[in-house]
């Protein structure tokens, strides 16, 4: 407990803990607020004297400026002043110098006038000249020209006259020969196309007749082409059917009447592509333009007429070309299927033979056993023969062991008598 003295009345009382700590507490709060709020009336005033000093400082400095800003503007003017009143005087002198230019270039112009006046005149009696004379030229030209054209109508009348001739020569030339000259002719055309260009391009190719008639259905290509690389791998292989026909012929055959039979030529042959050589429908413009391409009704197949015969084989052996590693790889996996297939033939082969010479042998011991069993059934009966004679032998050694000089002459006396006689 402790005793307290009021300040007022002087009474003194009692108050516990509790109360004695909260009434220090609010006279201590009092006394903090009281010095807080003489700090921050400090604080303030010094605040507002900092500011008022920083703007007194802010003014002289601004005042600084100002004073050095309106020299150096007055510097400026004045240096402007001088430029301009300096300007002037050039000015008066540069224009007093383009009227007496402008007045030199205006005699300039007055006589260049007419210079230019004469020099018209002089150019326009040039050119009435110089039309004239080409008038005249064109005349000329023109005459010449029409001469020219005579003469090359009458070099063209006699070149056409001479290409007529030479039609019906070979129209009637043809007629005369059988059709089978014709396709022969065609064929010789190709071969010799090849020949021409075997040493430029065409080293390692193969292009010969197709003389194998094949089995299924008895047809045949005319030529088959072949290529492979260095190391033996086919990379191209073309199968050509050569087709013409005489002028004169009456049945017409068309080129697609031949697809189906060298599309199957090409299968039985293991060819890649198939080409037709064809002379057939001259008029047809379809067939006209190149190397056509026909493999929306067969695959790989193309038609061309024979001065394309050594394009198309250069194009397909071209585009083959890059398919070559391809198909080096897929021989290889062949040949790995082909050593495959070959150990599996040799493996089947050697268990086959395994298994007839296990079946010999099987078949060998079975006999073996048959004729053991047959030589023991005849030792048996041997031995059965034996076990009988044995048995026949100990009856007779019985026998004659049973034999008595008494049993014999039992019924005898004149043995007996006899036997008598030597025994005495």
């Amino acid at each position: 407990m402790q005793e307290i003295k009021c300040p007022k009345c002087g009474e003194v009382f009692q108050i516990d803990e509790a109360g004695y700590a909260e009434i220090v507490k609010q006279v201590r709060n009092r006394e903090f607020n009281d010095e807080l709020a003489r700090q921050k009336q400090a604080m303030d005033s010094e605040k507002q004297m900092a500011v008022e000093l920083e703007v007194t400082k802010a003014k002289s400095q601004k005042d600084e400026e100002i004073a050095q800003l309106k020299n150096q503007l007055e510097a400026k003017t004045n240096e402007l002043n001088n430029i301009k009143d300096k300007s002037a005087a050039d000015l008066k002198i540069a224009l007093a110098q383009k009227e007496q230019e402008i007045t030199q270039l205006k005699g300039t112009i007055e006589s260049n006038k007419s210079k230019s006046e004469l020099a018209v005149k002089t150019a326009l009696q040039e050119k009435d000249s110089l039309i004239s004379d080409l008038q005249n030229k064109l005349q000329l030209e023109v005459k010449e020209s029409q001469l020219r054209e005579n003469a090359l109508k009458d070099q063209y009348n006699t070149q056409l006259k001479a290409k007529d001739e030479t039609i019906a020569f070979y129209k009637d030339f043809k007629a005369k020969e059988s059709t089978k000259q014709i396709g022969e002719d065609l064929e010789q055309y190709c071969l010799a196309e090849f020949n021409k260009n075997r040493a430029i391009g065409f080293q390692n190719a193969y292009f010969e007749k197709d003389n194998e008639v094949s089995k299924s259905s008895g047809s045949k290509g005319d030529f088959i082409f072949r290529e492979s690389s260095a190391d033996g791998v086919e990379f191209i292989s073309i199968m050509f059917e050569m087709k013409n026909q005489a002028d004169t012929t009456a049945t017409k055959h068309k080129n697609e009447d031949f697809f189906k039979e060298l599309d199957k030529d090409r299968n039985e042959k293991n060819c890649e592509y198939a080409v037709l050589v064809s002379m057939l429908e001259e008029d047809n413009d379809y067939y006209n333009t190149g190397i056509v391409d026909v493999s929306y009704k067969f695959p790989k197949m193309y038609v061309i007429r024979p001065q394309f015969f050594i394009p198309v084989i250069t194009f397909l052996r071209n585009a083959a070309m890059n398919t070559l590693e391809y198909k080096r790889e897929l021989a290889n996996i062949k040949n790995q299927n082909i050593d495959i297939t070959n150990f599996e033939s040799d493996l089947n082969l050697f268990k086959d033979k395994f298994l007839n010479n296990v079946d010999l042998a099987m078949r060998q011991h079975t006999s073996a056993l048959e004729e053991i069993d047959k030589a023991i059934k005849t030792l048996q009966k041997i031995k059965d023969l034996f076990e009988k004679s044995d048995n026949n032998l100990r009856l007779a050694n019985n026998k004659l062991e049973d034999l008595t000089i008494k049993k014999l002459v039992r019924n005898n006396p004149t043995m007996k008598q006899k036997f008598d006689e030597l025994k005495d």
